[in-house]
């Protein structure tokens, strides 16, 4: 009877240590990575139910960069985007990858107009800019970080380089990756050879400033337009002490012509050069396997364009 007992006892006290070790939590680095869907359309219109949510993965202020990841990215969105809409394939995929990831929405519309509010990138771009500014400082004050990396989509490509070259950015920002960039404006369904014709009957001028306070952003990023004239002062938008990529499609239907994208002095990728099977245009290319192969080495500071290559097409990808 006493063998009994002896020999029971400590397998009732294992079966307890197993059921009670079973409750803990998992540490930190066993829970499952962040799902990254690598479809624009499909992810951004579920994300637009909820505007004003964060992107999964962003915004964890309790984030510290690590020795391999030193600097956080912040992710800045395209025009009538924001940052839940924009950002459902980066944020997760950056922060499965060991990065600080941050992302805001700006330049949002007047709060008197229903559903302005909850979109981004309307505003003047000097405007949006100084939100940047602040954002990014608040984000260098969090993390301890000295610098941080960039990584815009369409007109979140200029708002940052505004803030590099006339707001205290350049020495702020170390990588700066572009998707569907427009470094010399756009032409799209021919709307700057519009407003430079109205120019020389003085049309333009009251219509600009009609549009302004709903919608300051458009005019100026409209190729010939006096905003890219004070950009390229001193002959490039390039900011000294940055390294840029740029990553362009063939299929982009708003940046027009698409090559407004390629910036000398600037390292260019073209989409289709490294992967002729991905037909991504301006949205699903900010969600294409692809494109995210090229971030993650520019970030990286790989300059090698050799990626596998996935067929990608155009809104829904795989």
């Amino acid at each position: 009877m006493t063998l009994r007992r002896r020999t029971t006892l400590p397998a009732v006290l294992l079966t307890l240590a197993a059921m009670l070790a079973a409750l803990v939590p998992a540490p930190a680095q066993a829970q499952e990575k962040l799902p990254v869907p690598f479809s624009f359309l499909p992810a951004a219109v579920l994300a637009g139910t909820q505007v004003y949510a964060d992107p999964p993965g962003a915004n964890d202020w309790t984030c510290r960069p690590t020795r391999k990841r030193p600097r956080p990215v912040v992710l800045v969105h395209g025009l009538v985007g924001n940052k839940n809409t924009n950002w459902q394939t980066f944020a997760p995929l950056l922060k499965n990858r060991g990065y600080c990831v941050f992302a805001l929405t700006y330049g949002v519309g007047p709060a008197q107009l229903p559903g302005l509010d909850q979109f981004g990138g309307l505003t003047r771009i000097e405007r949006s800019a100084a939100e940047l500014k602040r954002f990014v400082n608040r984000v260098l004050r969090s993390t301890g970080a000295k610098k941080v990396d960039i990584l815009g989509h369409s007109e979140g490509t200029v708002v940052p380089n505004y803030y590099a070259k006339f707001l205290g950015g350049r020495t702020k920002i170390r990588s700066y990756v572009s998707i569907a960039p427009l470094w010399h404006g756009t032409n799209v369904a021919g709307a700057a050879s519009l407003v430079n014709a109205g120019t020389a009957f003085g049309l333009t001028p009251p219509v600009i400033a009609l549009l302004s306070p709903v919608f300051g952003s458009g005019p100026q990023l409209l190729t010939g337009s006096a905003f890219w004239d004070k950009m390229r002062r001193g002959g490039t938008p390039r900011v000294k002490g940055i390294r840029y990529t740029n990553i362009v499609t063939r299929y982009d239907q708003l940046v027009m012509p698409y090559t407004s994208g390629v910036q000398r002095g600037m390292r260019n990728v073209v989409l289709q050069d490294v992967c002729p099977q991905d037909y991504s245009e301006h949205f699903q290319v900010v969600a294409s396997r692809n494109t995210a192969r090229l971030v993650l080495r520019a970030l990286a500071g790989n300059r090698s364009t050799a990626v596998p290559c996935a067929r990608v097409l155009p809104y829904v990808g795989p």
